[in-house]
């Protein structure tokens, strides 16, 4: 069973932004077809930056909101950091919220 913190996902989630983001990492090859390496470690960071419009700064701090509420996992490859939706806690908050609401 995966263990996650609700409220650190909710507040994650309270942001439409980090929503978007979530949204967006759910069909990389679509959203994301200007990468050149394979999606198969995940949507580098450069890439995010430039669908959300916002400062790289910014869209840095939403990616560590939901990467500390588990919702992203991050792989570093040389320079780069590649970002991935985590199913499993993804998964496992969508039950909390059905049995325990």
């Amino acid at each position: 069973m995966t263990t996650i913190d609700i409220d650190a996902i909710h507040k994650a989630l309270a942001n439409p932004v980090r929503r978007e983001i979530l949204a967006a990492l759910k069909e990389p090859s679509a959203r994301f077809p200007e990468q050149v390496l394979s999606l198969e470690h995940g949507v580098c960071a450069s890439a995010i930056n430039g669908s959300c419009g916002l400062s790289q700064s910014t869209v840095s701090a939403h990616l560590a909101v939901l990467q500390s509420a588990g919702l992203v996992s991050t792989q570093r490859i040389g320079q780069w950091v590649f970002f991935k939706r985590n199913e499993a806690v993804i998964q496992a908050f969508l039950e909390a919220l059905h049995t325990d609401l």
